[in-house]
Parts: C-alpha cells; sequence; structure tokens
C-alpha cells in the first residue's frame, strides 16, 4: 500500500472516526483504524462492536492495499506533521511509514484481516430526510438522554416514523423533550428504535458536506449514511459519504405521551436568550432550585442559598392571574440553551405542575419542539 494524501484531509478523517474505538483488552485491534487505499481514495473505519463509522477522503494512491494502525497515535502525529503534502507506505509486514519533508515515522500496526467488518443490514427499512433538519431536531432532544445505567432504554433518542411524522422523543424521567416534523414516510419505511446516547453525539458531529441523510434499520440495528457533496466543502477532502452503524437500545420505549399535560395551562411569550441568561445569573446563588413569579408583562427570576439570594426581572408576553413555580435551573437551562428559536412559549399553572416550553414555528418545514420540566414544591 502506497498513497499520498493532504495532510490537513488526512487529520479530518482521523479526527471523524477516532472517538469510535474500542475499549475491549481482548480485542487491540479495536484501538486501530482500518486504512484502505483504492483508486483516488483512502477509506478509513473504526468500530467498537456497537457502533461503526467509515468515511472516504481523496487521496493520490499508487498501490493499493490495507492496513490497520492505532488511530489515536496517528492522528496525533498527522495533526502535527511540518508539510502539507504526506507520504503512507506499507510493505508485506503491518509496520507504516509515514514522511514530510523532514519528518519519518514508522508506526506499527495489525493486519487489515483481523479487522471486524461493519455489518450489513438485511430486510431494512429506510427513509430520507435533511441534515440539517436531522441535526436540529436532535440538538434539541438529546439534552435529556438518561445517564442512568439502571435505565438503559433512556439512554438515547426515540426515533418513530409514522405516515406523515417524525418524532424523536429523549426523557431521563424528570424531564421529556419532543421534537416533530411533517414529512412523508412511505408505509415499508414507518417503524420506530432507539438510538444509543453515543451514537446520537457522532450522528450530530457529521461534517457539513451533504444535504440528505439516508437512515435505515432493523429489530437490532440502524445504518446512517450522509452523502457526501465535494465541492460543498473541499478544504476537508471528504467523498463519496459517510456511514455509521449501529446497534439500538433493545427493549420498549415508555409511551412518553402519557407525560404531556392535556390540562389547560396559563401562557407566556418570552425571549429565550433573554431568560436563559435570567436563569443563569439567579443560578449562582441558587440551592439547586430557582423561582419563576409570572405576573401580567413581567416575569422575576430568584434563587436563595446560604450564600445570599440574586432577583432577575424581564418582560414577558402574558396577561393573567399571577402564578409561582420553581424549578432545577439546570433543568431550564438545558432545553434554552439548545432551542434555536428567539421567541419561545411558557406554559405553566401552579407549584405543583410541570412548566412546558412549546415552540410551533410558522414554516411547515421546521420542526415543532416540546419540553416538559418537572416542578421543584416551592414552600
Amino acid at each position: 500500500m502506497k498513497f499520498k494524501i493532504n495532510r490537513d484531509h488526512f487529520s479530518s478523517g482521523l479526527q471523524l472516526v477516532t472517538s469510535v474505538v474500542g475499549s475491549r483488552k481482548t480485542m487491540p485491534i479495536l484501538q486501530n483504524v482500518l486504512i484502505e487505499a483504492r483508486k483516488d481514495l483512502i477509506h478509513l473505519t473504526t468500530t467498537n462492536l456497537d457502533l461503526g463509522i467509515r468515511c472516504s477522503v481523496k487521496a493520490d494512491v499508487s498501490e493499493e492495499g490495507s492496513v490497520t494502525l492505532p488511530v489515536k497515535d496517528l492522528s496525533r502525529i498527522v495533526r502535527e506533521l511540518a508539510d502539507m503534502e504526506v507520504s503512507v507506505e506499507c510493505k508485506d509486514t503491518s509496520k507504516s511509514t509515514i514522511t514530510t519533508r523532514g519528518s519519518i515515522f514508522n508506526i506499527i500496526g495489525m493486519d487489515s484481516k483481523e479487522f471486524p467488518p461493519l455489518p450489513e443490514l438485511e430486510e431494512r427499512k429506510s427513509t430520507e430526510i435533511g441534515r440539517d433538519e436531522l441535526t436540529q431536531m436532535l440538538k434539541s432532544v438529546s439534552f435529556a438522554q438518561s445517564v442512568n445505567e439502571e435505565r438503559y432504554m433512556l439512554k438515547g433518542v426515540f426515533f418513530q416514523f409514522e405516515k406523515d411524522l417524525l418524532s424523536l422523543v429523549a426523557t431521563d424521567g424528570r424531564r421529556l423533550a419532543v421534537a416533530t416534523k411533517s414529512m412523508q414516510t412511505e408505509e415499508n419505511a414507518q417503524g420506530e428504535f432507539i438510538l444509543p446516547s453515543l451514537t446520537v453525539n457522532e450522528l450530530v458531529k457529521l461534517p457539513k458536506n451533504g444535504d440528505k441523510i439516508n437512515i435505515s434499520f432493523t429489530d437490532r440495528q440502524v445504518s446512517i449514511e450522509l452523502k457526501v457533496d465535494s465541492g460543498e466543502n473541499e478544504e476537508q477532502g471528504f467523498r463519496e459519504s459517510v456511514y455509521l452503524v449501529s446497534k439500538v437500545v433493545e427493549g420498549k420505549y415508555p409511551n412518553y405521551k402519557q407525560v404531556i399535560p392535556k390540562d389547560d395551562f396559563k401562557s407566556a411569550m418570552v425571549e429565550r436568550e433573554l431568560m436563559q441568561e435570567c436563569v443563569n445569573r439567579a443560578a449562582l446563588v441558587s440551592d439547586e432550585r430557582v423561582t419563576l413569579r409570572i405576573k401580567n408583562k413581567e416575569m422575576v427570576i430568584s434563587g436563595q442559598s446560604l450564600l445570599g439570594d440574586a432577583c432577575e426581572s424581564m418582560p414577558i408576553v402574558y396577561e393573567g392571574e399571577e402564578s409561582t413555580v420553581s424549578f432545577n435551573p439546570k433543568f431550564l437551562l438545558d432545553p434554552l440553551r439548545s432551542i434555536q428559536m428567539d421567541q419561545i412559549s411558557l406554559e405553566f399553572r401552579d407549584d405543583m405542575s410541570p412548566g412546558v416550553f412549546k415552540v410551533s414555528p410558522e414554516e411547515a418545514d421546521l420542526p415543532k419542539i416540546l419540553c416538559v420540566v418537572m416542578p421543584i414544591r416551592t414552600d
């Protein structure tokens, strides 16, 4: 195997796949990246057996072949090289030589035949969605995923494909986030799965080199393929596609619709960034609780602890009875940071009822977002 490649292109590809490596000491090859040189491309693949990722980067290939090398060490070396043109050569052994002007590195790898192949999905359901739309929806809900090992079914984002609606859901039992988008889904592509949190993180980090993502899934696995538009972002050098394949979280996702309040709540329109700033400042002296006092055209946000107290006020669009409700400030800040719209609706009732953030854009192609936050009783 022998090829020349732009240092930054090589580094971009390695950076994309580096976080998907195995931790099993019984399989050291999972710490490696599989490098396959074919035609005018190199294909980079890593896997931890639960999640695998592959990307293609343009290169000048003079001899085709493959090898696996320690991905984290290789990534550090490539990033620090002084020259832009990098030569990589591997003879019959697993030792690879990386050279640039004035630098020579000999790296010991492992035979590519030992590298576990990425699984192929059979009898799968498939659908297509815009990359930016999917990323925005994931960012709007992923903060609510559970980190509790015992509640493994909640450690991910629930995808539900219905005839004319896509729903993404995350909850940890104390807050719930739902993003919905109207989209036509073929009958043979309708279904649901739970995408693990690690896969969600990798999906959000996909390069901005394509507009469409193809999602395919079975009862046990899901594959996500981003078709690369090479002319869109030439500086990263990606080609063909970026492909992820992941196991799904097994089990039945709880009925999240039961948590969404159906009673009539009072509603106020608030400026998202201003509320975020006020809650953030009040939380500096709070004892894991901030209190919202909502009255005509004003919301007062206060925090109190042994350190002292703080009070913030902001204008809102609301006319009605005064209400007071308290929340964990983190549970307020997470959705306020994740939602992209400037104006959001805050629904509330009393100190025993949850607070609900809602975003309902007028544009039909934008997702609707709903976040339910459980209250802390105000004494």
